[in-house]
Formats: structure tokens, C-alpha cells, sequence
């Protein structure tokens, strides 16, 4: 049975947003020169330079400008130009409205007014965009009422208007049984004549205690029909993951659903779009962090294509330390490309290296089984590390970052040639000894598996940015999390064999500008 859905709710509506809403001009130098002079950015700027001091916010990965933020939301790339939306609250009116930043390389971001503000919605919470030739369409959960749809045309994304007076797909549908009126976060896409909606959580949780996801359809993005659970084949999930925060999208000759469990984070399902029976039928799964999303782990996605048959994605990474009126950050925007039909390649995006300053290179080093081998020329909390590194016989390699000259601190990223599953390999972000702070929380070391053929050595690039550590290994995978040294000299680099020797064949390292 297919149940229609209406715009009608009996919800009272939340007032409009304290947060001051300007309509800007639809020509881009005008809507440059009013944002040169407009009062929220003039607030943002000052805001920036005064947190700018606290020695755990980022200096290259983005961070909101005040207060604090949450999900990411909505990245899309408009007329040669990347715009990221995320949970924002605005100090006049602490309830949730989506920030916005836009960028060029998808490195550095510039400020922009908050794009959505929440009224009849209590909140503006996650949602998706959908680029269109003429316009770009946002569909997020506006709470108490339902899924709500916005959309803008302007250059810069500054003048969003809501398609309704109320959402579109409300909490409490006037038809259809009891099991349909929960929605929440939910995604877009549009094939043929319809749009697309998968709601974040469906009727309910299915009797195997995994998460629903129930699909909508529409002609006009107006009036939505509930259609069916959309997800087949899904053997990978665990009871109790839910999936908040969906991105449907094609990868490749495959399709690709990224989520957000509230029990197990950021995780990904792999296979195929049955267009014909609407489904997608699931042949393998993924995650983006490996425990749970807290504390100081990676959250939420939000994810667009790159028009190469690629993925663009970034996380909110969560904290694990008291930081006053801010908290979270975002990862460095990762690229997510087919490697074969049921695994990624994982690589960084972006203009990354216009970043870099002071290259130091590391000549080939042997590293003697069971020595520390420090890396004197390499030292700092803001820096990009590139090794290439023949295990050989080694029980573990490890490189320690972030390490004070006794080792009473430092971040120790290990890597453990075939002691995966199924002679796979395994790395292993370990945060444990990073802060000897009475007000860190510590966080149970990220391992995550990883394919390393039998002659193939360990390729490694890893960033530091005061208070993340994200490690990619051979493009192949990422593990990433929030530190926090206590020590002002916690901030060398050193190298260990365990058992037996192995080879530095090369390396180097930058420091790492501000965006």
C-alpha cells in the first residue's frame, strides 16, 4: 500500500529566527560588496581572531566562526564553486540554523551569512542539496514539523526561500498506518521525472533491530508518496545502528548510501540502484570511524559527487575535551573513488599542498628491530607527514607524532602487516598517551583494516592540526581523531620497528599554513 503524504500539520509553528536574515542582490560583484560590509561576517571575523589563540583549534581544517557547531550538511559544488552548509548556533537565537561557507579548492573557506534559518521549524537539522541547471534544492528536518525543502539561484547561495509554509514531509502523516509518521534527517536525488527523498529513519526499526530507511517519491517536490523500505541485502549493520545524516549517491558504475549511526558513527553501504523496483541492493559495507563516535571520534557525513565518478565527502569530528563556546571541527574533505567492485579507494581533496611551507625531506633510514628513531628535523602540531616505508619482517612499524622529548605524551599510529582478517593488514590510531590533561577523555585506539600486497610497502600520509590526527595508508583507508597534548614541546616525530627491522625508503614533511 502506498501512502500519500501531505503539507498539513497540527503543529504550532516556532517563531522566526532572531538571527538577522538579509536578502542579498542575484549578481555576484553586488552581492560581493554588500558581504564586505555586512555586520554577521564583521561579527565572524572578530569572533575567528579572538579564538584564534586557544592552542587546540585548527588551523587549516574548518571550524565555525562562533559558538559551537554540529553536522555537516548539504555540500555542493554551484557554479564552480563548493559551498558547505553545518549545524550552526547563532548566540542571539541559540536553536539550530545552517551556517555556510564557501570555497574555491575545497581547502580554504570563506564565511558566509547563515543560509537557513529555522521558523515555523523549531530547528534546521541535517539535510541533503540537489544541484539543479537553474537552482540548488535543500531538504532538511525542520524539528516539530517535519522535512522541510528550500531553495536558491543566486550566485553565492545567499537567498534561500522555503517551497511551504510547513514541511513537506510532516512528522504525522494523515493516512497510512502508524508505522510511517517517523521521519527525520533525509536525502534527495531526482531520476526521470521525480524527486527522491530517503528519510533518515523510516516507520521504525526493523524486527532485526537494524535501522529502516523508508523512500518517498514526488513530482513537484511538494506532495510526497511513501513508497518502501529501500534497502536489500544489508547483512553488515549492527542492531542498533541507525543511519541519520544519508547520502545516496552513484560511485562509479555502483551506487554508494553514507550514514551516521548515534551507536557506531559514520559508516557506508555498497551496490547496485535497482531503478526498476526502486531498491538498493547492498553487497558490501564500510566505516568511517571503528568504535564508537565519541568522545574526540568522527561524526556525521556530508557527502556530493565530483563529476568524475568520484565522491567529495567531510565529517564533523566530535571532541574529547572541554573547549568553552566552541567544540567541534571538520575532517580535511576526503575523495572516494571505486577501487574494485566491492571496495574504495579513500585518498585527500582538495588544494591541500598550496598549504604547505619548510618542506623537510627524510633520507632512506633503516629503523634497527625494537629502537626509537627520532626524526630531528621534524618537529610542530600543524604539519603533513608523507612516508614510504618497506615493513619487511616487522611485527609492527610505528610512527609516534605529537611526542614530548621523554614520551610522557605522544600519538601513536602503528601499522601491522597481515594481522588483519584474511591476511589483511591493519592501522591502528592509538590517542591513549596523547594528553597527560585530568580533563581529556581518552578514546579507545581507531583500527581499521586495510589491503598491503605481499612486496608493496606502506605508503602514509598523515596531518596534524593541533587537535586532529588524520592517517591515510596507500589510499586505501583513513583513520582520524581528536588529541590533545597538555605539553607545550609535544610536538616531535619518531619512528620504531618492533621485532624486527624495516626500512624509511623515504619521506618528508611540511608545515602547514592556515587557510
Amino acid at each position: 500500500m502506498k501512502n500519500k503524504t501531505t503539507a498539513a500539520t497540527t503543529s504550532i509553528p516556532a517563531p522566526p529566527s532572531a538571527t538577522p536574515k538579509v536578502t542579498f542582490s542575484r549578481r555576484l560583484a553586488e552581492q560581493q560588496t554588500q558581504l564586505a560590509g555586512n555586520p554577521t561576517l564583521q561579527r565572524f571575523a572578530a569572533s575567528r581572531q579572538r579564538l584564534a589563540a586557544d592552542p587546540y583549534r585548527p588551523v587549516y581544517h574548518f571550524v565555525s566562526p562562533e559558538s559551537t557547531m554540529n553536522d555537516p550538511n548539504g555540500l555542493c559544488c554551484w557554479q564552480g564553486r563548493w559551498h558547505l552548509f553545518y549545524q550552526g548556533y547563532p548566540p542571539e537565537d541559540r536553536r539550530v540554523h545552517w551556517g555556510h561557507a564557501v570555497s574555491d579548492d575545497l581547502i580554504r573557506w570563506r564565511d558566509l551569512p547563515y543560509a537557513i534559518h529555522p521558523g515555523p521549524e523549531t530547528c534546521c537539522y541535517s539535510g541533503t542539496t540537489w544541484v539543479e541547471s537553474e537552482r540548488v534544492i535543500a531538504m532538511y528536518h525542520g524539528t516539530e514539523l517535519g522535512n522541510m525543502v528550500a531553495v536558491a539561484d543566486d550566485p553565492l547561495l545567499l537567498n534561500w526561500h522555503k517551497l511551504t509554509g510547513t514541511a513537506v514531509i510532516p512528522l504525522s502523516a494523515k493516512q497510512g498506518p502508524p508505522a510511517f509518521h517517523n521521519v527525520f534527517d533525509p536525502c534527495l536525488w531526482k531520476q526521470g521525472t521525480f524527486y527522491y527523498s530517503l528519510s533518515g529513519h523510516g516507520p521504525r526499526k526493523k524486527p532485526d533491530g537494524r535501522r529502516a530507511n523508508i523512500l518517498f517519491r514526488s513530482p513537484d517536490l511538494i506532495h510526497w508518496e511513501c513508497r518502501h523500505e529501500f534497502i536489500e541485502g544489508d547483512r553488515f549493520t549492527l542492531d542498533g545502528d541507525d543511519a541519520g545524516c544519508p547520502y545516496f549517491l552513484p560511485i562509479g558504475d555502483r551506487h554508494i548510501m553514507l550514514f551516521f549511526s548515534h551507536m557506531s558513527g559514520g559508516q557506508y553501504l555498497l551496490g547496485d540502484y535497482d531503478i526498476r523496483h526502486e531498491k538498493f541492493v547492498v553487497s558490501s559495507h564500510g566505516r568511517f570511524n571503528f568504535g564508537a563516535w565519541g568522545p574526540a571520534g568522527v561524526h556525521a557525513p556530508s557527502a556530493a559527487p565530483d563529476g568524475r565518478g568520484g565522491i567529495i565527502v567531510i565529517f564533523n569530528m566530535n571532541p574529547g575535551k572541554p573547549s568553552g563556546e566552541w567544540n567541534q571541527i571538520m575532517s580535511l574533505p576526503r575523495r572516494l573513488t571505486l577501487a574494485s567492485r566491492d571496495k574504495l579507494a579513500m585518498t585527500p581533496a582538495g588544494d591541500w599542498p598550496s598549504l604547505r611551507r619548510d618542506k623537510v625531506s627524510i633520507p632512506k633510514t633503516e629503523l634497527p628491530a625494537n629502537q626509537i628513531i627520532p626524526l630531528k628535523n621534524i618537529r610542530g602540531d600543524t604539519l603533513e607527514i608523507e612516508a614510504v616505508i618497506d615493513p619487511a619482517d616487522a611485527s609492527v612499524v610505528e610512527i609516534d607524532v605529537l611526542r614530548s622529548p621523554d614520551a610522557e605524551e605522544f600519538t601513536r599510529i602503528a601499522f601491522f602487516k597481515g594481522r588483519g582478517m584474511l591476511d589483511g593488514s591493519l592501522v591502528s590510531l592509538d590517542t591513549s598517551r596523547s594528553s597527560t590533561l585530568p580533563d581529556v577523555r581518552v578514546r579507545a585506539p581507531e583500527t581499521a583494516p586495510f589491503d598491503l600486497s605481499d612486496n608493496e610497502p606502506l605508503h602514509v600520509r598523515i596531518f596534524i592540526d593541533r587537535s586532529i590526527v588524520e592517517v591515510f595508508v596507500n589510499d586505501r583507508q583513513c583513520v582520524a581523531a581528536r588529541v590533545y597534548p597538555g605539553r607545550p614541546d609535544s610536538r616531535g616525530v619518531s619512528l620504531r620497528a618492533q621485532g624486527q627491522s624495516a626500512t624509511l625508503r623515504s619521506g618528508v614533511a611540511w608545515s602547514m599554513q592556515g587557510q
